[in-house]
């Protein structure tokens, strides 16, 4: 199960605690790390979905918001009054702005924990993609290999039956060579031992694929007498 982070900076010690302590009452509780603007400020957005702002100072404001808002990361602004709320609404539309009065908190809660759903989603189906490609690509060589296999195996033919002439002539060759030859003749054999568990893998699987496409038109064709 994937665990949720929140970042949480502020000026006000106060304003950190109210957040952190309110969402200990929902049922899914993030990790929380807690920042202020009195300290230099770095922000990974690989170890936090969502960031919550309020209470900064009047001259470390732009900064934070606009080092937070270049994280790509959801980020949701408490301002202290309307006048600050539409300025920071307006400079960065991206970022989500609520008022603090008396429901700000329940209305931050309600805000957050969608957001922070709909991260993990996006984040899942993320790794979801990455996945497919990676699958996409293994595939693509898997094919590539098995089409290339007959042209290995007359290839690994030529070595073997040329090293075996060889080895039937034993006074043509001194030791060295002899044992040179030898082992060039055994990795062919290994190699053509690998390539068969190619050629076998590929019917287990096909059988393994033509098993569960019976299973799954098995009960529509019951249904169907």
């Amino acid at each position: 199960m994937d665990q949720s982070s929140v970042l949480v900076i502020s000026d006000d010690a106060e304003f950190s605690r109210v957040v952190t302590s309110r969402w200990q009452a929902e049922r899914c509780v993030p990790n929380f790390t807690m920042m202020s603007s009195e300290v230099e400020l770095s922000f990974d957005p690989e170890n936090f979905q969502l960031a919550i702002a309020g209470r900064l100072r009047p001259k470390a404001l732009s900064s934070v918001l606009e080092s937070l808002h270049a994280a790509g990361k959801r980020l949701i602004f408490v301002a202290e009054d309307a006048q600050l709320q539409g300025t920071v609404h307006e400079r960065w539309p991206a970022i989500l702005v609520l008022k603090q009065d008396e429901t700000w908190l329940d209305t931050l809660m309600l805000v957050a924990g969608e957001s922070l759903h709909r991260a993990l989603a996006e984040g899942r189906a993320r790794r979801a993609e990455q996945a497919r490609v990676v699958l996409e690509r293994q595939a693509t060589l898997g094919r590539y290999m098995l089409d290339m296999r007959h042209t290995i195996n007359n290839v690994l033919t030529s070595v073997l039956g040329n090293s075996e002439l060889l080895l039937l002539e034993p006074g043509a060759l001194k030791a060295e060579e002899r044992s040179q030859i030898q082992t060039i003749r055994n990795m062919a054999l290994r190699m053509h031992e690998i390539l068969q568990r190619f050629s076998s893998l590929e019917k287990e699987l096909t059988v393994v694929a033509g098993t569960d496409h019976g299973e799954a038109k098995f009960p529509m064709a019951a249904a169907a007498r």
